[in-house]
């Protein structure tokens, strides 16, 4: 989530931008985050009202899947790697490595149609966000429900922490082993291979978040709302 609103934008602002070749107007990158709501807006219901149902039948509990089953399955990453690295290549292509200020010729619908990194970000937070939400509320004592909520929110503040200070570590080493990873001049950068970092550490968190998911004992209220 980090890298919607910083990275992801910074990527989109080197794209073809037109929207069409014949209306004149340039998109905005930062407007992409737009599809990251509207994708909640179109996902929370299909989930609620197809998905559900689906599960529920395959599995039995009342709301197909478990908050956690909920919340692992949201852990994607790769997506971005696979964009970035050939807007690199097709910058590379058209000899514009040392042109920072020219629109690599990439429509920046490649970003959110070929490859919906957007969409993909945002069908995520339908499972973990929401997941979160409703693990933490349901988990903790009912005099304690608003704390709950507090702390579903303090993971996504503790990750941005985190991504900053990984994205400064990185930045530091490249930087005096050569060129930074996140060089002013994109198209000398290799965001795509701080992408792969993420999605190895996504993997990583995932195994880790599996072998306590599957030793986590719902409180009886939990198991009585999902029964």
């Amino acid at each position: 989530m980090s890298q919607l609103h910083t990275l992801f934008t910074k990527q989109g602002s080197t794209l073809d931008r037109r929207m069409g070749y014949t209306t004149g107007l340039v998109l905005p990158p930062a407007a992409l985050q737009c599809i990251v709501s509207l994708t909640f807006i179109v996902m929370v219901p299909v989930y609620d009202g197809w998905l559900v149902p689906l599960t529920r039948r395959l599995t039995g509990p009342h709301a197909g899947v478990t908050t956690l089953q909920r919340i692992g399955a949201g852990t994607v990453m790769a997506a971005a790697a696979l964009v970035e690295a050939r807007r690199l290549r097709v910058a590379r292509d058209a000899g514009l490595v040392d042109q920072p200020d020219a629109a690599v010729p990439m429509s920046l619908w490649w970003v959110d149609r070929v490859v919906p990194q957007y969409v993909l970000v945002g069908f995520g937070g339908v499972l973990v966000k929401i997941g979160l939400e409703e693990f933490f509320y349901d988990e903790v004592p009912d005099a304690l429900r608003s704390v709950g909520v507090a702390l579903s929110l303090s993971v996504m503040g503790a990750g941005s922490y985190v991504s900053g200070a990984l994205v400064s570590a990185i930045d530091w080493v490249t930087r005096r082993s050569g060129e930074s990873w996140f060089d002013d001049n994109l198209n000398r950068a290799h965001l795509d291979y701080f992408y792969w970092i993420l999605a190895a550490l996504v993997a990583m968190e995932l195994a880790v978040f599996v072998h306590f998911a599957k030793r986590f004992t719902y409180s009886s209220k939990s198991v009585s709302c999902d029964s």
